[in-house]
């Protein structure tokens, strides 16, 4: 398959890019199964900026069967580039069973557009794991995407929420189930809302952990006060907070839009260290997750070798219910070899730096 040529559209397909509203993309993210934060209009206009978001909607005979919101990265001056399409494209429809040749269709129609007609490289990241039966990354060689390395936050577990409450519960490991009770019997508060008041709350005691673990503070958390912000009341974050006799020991942030309930920050107070606060909180997500009628929960990221505790937590709160999965990975589209360079040069640049502070953090607390 030719880089640059246009591979039409299986016939009823047909694509439209940029011609949609704000308030007309978030109605369409509520349609699927696979919608999620990453692929709301906020969210592309908070991390790359409203002048660097795309937005591709595929149709079938007049029906939108496919969405993505792509955010485009260009250097300056020479204009070279890359379109990237986090947890996308959406197109497991609500109501009706997920056809797999919408998915080919939509990543035939986002290689056209951005590849083809603009010269950009193209990267996916779609919201599937490998353990998944349909024959997802068959299909992306076949369209001309190409498999990249997998990174540290490429796996997570997935917690199946269909069986009841009790059975949930009942699937625990036993020391998990043992502090959820010693927390349900200490008298412990549990609040959640989307308000400024929570938020702050939250933000005191995200910065106690990372203080306490020695953490570096990347642009992730005020990427989620500007999203918090422009976020539509429908998509809002939801926070949860457990309260001690003591004050605040534990706090989550979750986001669900489509099937899929996802934990997105989590901290532990100083004094909440020992209350078990953060199994409460989980177990209160998980409630909540099924009165909504959610699938499923991500428990978002594990690294059993470099993060054994955090693992350890998660996979014991599933239970019988986790799967441990990669998921599928990012794949690219190269419109060009130099264009390319030059963006794997940005990007290690841009991962010299981080690590660079990782040290200068190290080296600070050790003098």
């Amino acid at each position: 398959m030719s880089k640059r040529k246009i591979q039409p559209l299986a016939v009823g397909y047909s694509s439209k890019v940029d011609r949609t509203d704000e308030r007309i993309w978030d109605q369409l993210v509520q349609r699927f199964k696979d919608g999620n934060i990453n692929q709301t209009w906020a969210y592309a206009a908070v991390v790359a900026g409203r002048r660097n978001m795309s937005h591709l909607v595929l149709t079938l005979n007049g029906d939108v069967v496919a969405i993505a919101e792509a955010r485009i990265k260009k250097l300056p001056v020479i204009g070279l580039g890359i379109a990237y399409v986090g947890w996308g494209p959406l197109w497991k429809r609500i109501g009706a069973e997920a056809e797999i040749e919408n998915f080919r269709q939509a990543v035939r129609a986002l290689r056209n557009e951005y590849v083809c007609k603009r010269g950009l490289n193209l990267r996916l990241f779609p919201m599937a794991f490998e353990d998944d039966p349909l024959p997802m990354s068959a299909i992306l060689a076949e369209e001309g995407f190409s498999p990249i390395g997998k990174e540290t936050g490429d796996r997570t577990i997935l917690m199946d929420l269909t069986p009841s409450l009790e059975i949930l519960r009942e699937g625990m490991v036993r020391n998990w189930k043992r502090s959820l009770k010693h927390a349900e019997n200490c008298g412990l508060e549990v609040i959640e809302g989307s308000n400024e008041e929570l938020v702050d709350e939250f933000v005191q005691i995200y910065n106690e952990m990372i203080s306490r673990k020695i953490f570096v503070e990347s642009n992730t958390f005020s990427y989620f006060m500007q999203l918090q912000a422009q976020l539509p009341e429908q998509f809002k974050m939801k926070i949860m907070l457990c309260r001690s006799s003591e004050g605040i020991c534990a706090g989550l942030v979750w986001s669900a839009i489509g099937k899929m309930g996802i934990e997105l920050l989590a901290a532990t107070s100083n004094i909440g260290t020992q209350s078990c606060g953060s199994h409460l909180l989980r177990w209160k997500l998980v409630e909540e997750l099924k009165r909504q009628g959610v699938s499923f929960y991500n428990l978002n990221g594990i690294n059993p070798a470099k993060n054994p505790g955090t693992y350890r937590f998660k996979s014991e709160l599933a239970g019988k219910h986790g799967r441990d999965v990669f998921y599928l990975g990012k794949f690219d589209v190269i419109s060009g070899s130099f264009s390319y360079l030059l963006i794997q040069l940005g990007e290690m640049l841009r991962t010299g730096s981080r690590e660079i502070r990782k040290l200068l953090t190290k080296t600070r607390i050790a003098s």
